[in-house]
């Protein structure tokens, strides 16, 4: 399907430097750039490209300033990638949807599936399980026994849902991923370990969407929570009976230790790790790699372990490098003073 720069800058909010009549029928990368493509810029890295990519269209924020003439027509926006967002959301929509439910999937008659969805090969579905309207499930999901699953879910292949797990609406769910699996309980005594059965569920609110092979584990009794708008990466262990807050994203290798509470909107960079029986507040934002050993108050921007400010974290990390100098100095003074002291017993 062909749009214009004209059309796409009514749909996105913006206005067009240049030809408003180009055409546009795919998207590339800027630097990737080609006829008929729309492209876009946001981060200043990249500026440079956009005086010679052969994309037709690009993308870009208002206050942009140009320092060449380019080839491409412009739209400009407040916000570059949130408008390359909305038009990948508008382009993915018009693709066409598998419906349909195979013969080789497995359905348990005491199962409920809603209308207009599609059953793969293989997918199964247990007993008093009820999927909503609009699903899609892929080869080898598991739904399990009583679990519930809402409208417009979207589930990969050889996604779990444990029994009695709930699952809200508009929920995607990547490869492998395992939602629902017993939580890490185990009591010492004198032989080694009792397992502690894990009886509670996992909950998924609405508009989440978990990345490929992420484990989300049951809680002992209750619930373990992804709260609505939660976006996980590939590749994230979020422990028992925890409860992680709206719209708050994790990248890869997250792990969450047991019933910690996490905030709402808050962000975490790859493999940060969370103590167990915390608190994190609303709004906070942790470094890469981030160690927390303790709970924090709202709306705040920390790094390292035990996290700390930005500013404070390289500072430490400069001095950090410099340790063994700095160690040997030390002995060195270290001798002069003893030298100094038997002169003065002399």
């Amino acid at each position: 399907m062909e749009f214009t720069a004209k059309q796409i800058a009514e749909f996105v909010g913006g206005h067009v430097e240049g030809n408003e009549n180009a055409a546009i029928n795919t998207f590339a990368k800027i630097e990737e750039g080609k006829e008929g493509a729309i492209s876009f810029l946001s981060n200043p890295k990249y500026t440079h490209y956009l005086y010679d990519t052969q994309s037709s269209v690009v993308l870009i924020n208002e206050d942009v300033e140009l320092e060449h003439p380019v080839k491409a027509t412009l739209i400009r926006v407040k916000n570059a990638y949130e408008a390359v967002a909305k038009l990948l959301q508008l382009y993915e929509s018009m693709k066409p949807k598998k419906t349909g439910v195979s013969p080789l999937a497995s359905i348990a008659a005491t199962a409920k599936v809603g209308d207009n969805c599609y059953i793969a090969p293989f997918a199964c579905i247990g007993e008093n399980a009820v999927v909503g309207d609009n699903c899609q499930l892929y080869p080898h999901v598991t739904v399990g026994d009583g679990a519930k699953v809402g409208d417009n879910c979207l589930f990969y292949p050889n996604v779990t849902i444990y029994h009695g797990c709930k699952i809200g609406n508009n929920v995607t769910i990547h490869a492998g991923s395992v939602i629902g699996a017993d939580g890490f309980g185990f009591a010492p005594n004198a032989d080694g370990y009792d397992k502690i059965p894990q009886i509670g569920i996992v909950t998924i609110e609405d508009n989440v969407e978990i990345g490929a092979n992420t484990c989300v584990d049951r809680s002992t009794m209750g619930s373990t929570y992804l709260r609505k708008g939660v976006k996980l990466d590939n590749l994230v262990q979020i422990a028992h009976n925890t409860d992680i807050g709206e719209n708050t994203v994790m990248s890869a290798q997250v792990g969450i230790a047991g019933s910690t509470k996490v905030g709402a909107w808050c962000m975490f960079g790859g493999q940060v790790g969370l103590a167990g029986h915390i608190k994190i507040g609303d709004k906070v934002f942790l470094g890469a790699q981030s160690g927390v050993p303790g709970s924090i108050k709202d709306n705040q921007t920390l790094i390292g372990t035990p996290p700390m400010e930005p500013k404070k974290y390289f500072k430490s990390q400069a001095i950090f490098r410099r340790l063994p100098d700095i160690y040997a100095q030390l002995n060195e003074l270290q001798k002069q003073i003893d030298e100094l002291k038997k002169q003065n017993e002399q």
